[in-house]
């Protein structure tokens, strides 16, 4: 029997593939970390648009939310819908970064909640 030294044959090239893994997420949260600043803008814009039709859809034009989902432009998909019936409102979120609600107001339509920025 050959003496390997205490080592198991595959170890090292687990341990090579694992330092990759970690190099390569170590690149992606580098990325988005200096892309913070647009990343956060384009969210808001997808979701308060997709927030402000999804709701004029929904309660101005009486289609379902599901119908309404159909109106989002394309590069939206992670854009999600979600409505509050009693409230009138839809609320578009991007899980982790962004959410804005719209709301249904007599006289006005479908109007966003306040921005704080």
């Amino acid at each position: 029997m050959a003496n390997t030294g205490g080592r198991e044959k595959g170890s090292g090239t687990k341990r090579i593939a694992l330092v990759a893994v970690l190099i390569v997420a170590a690149l992606i949260a580098g990325v988005l970390w200096f892309n913070r600043a647009p990343i956060a803008g384009y969210s808001g814009v997808a979701t308060s648009y997709a927030a402000r039709v999804a709701c004029s859809c929904r309660f101005v034009a009486g289609r379902d939310l599901d119908d309404c989902s159909k109106d989002k432009l394309g590069g939206m998909e992670m854009v999600t819908l979600s409505e509050d019936v009693e409230a009138q409102s839809v609320t578009a979120s991007i899980p982790f970064v962004d959410s804005v609600t719209a709301t249904k107001r007599e006289g006005y339509g479908c109007v966003l909640e306040k921005w704080e920025g």
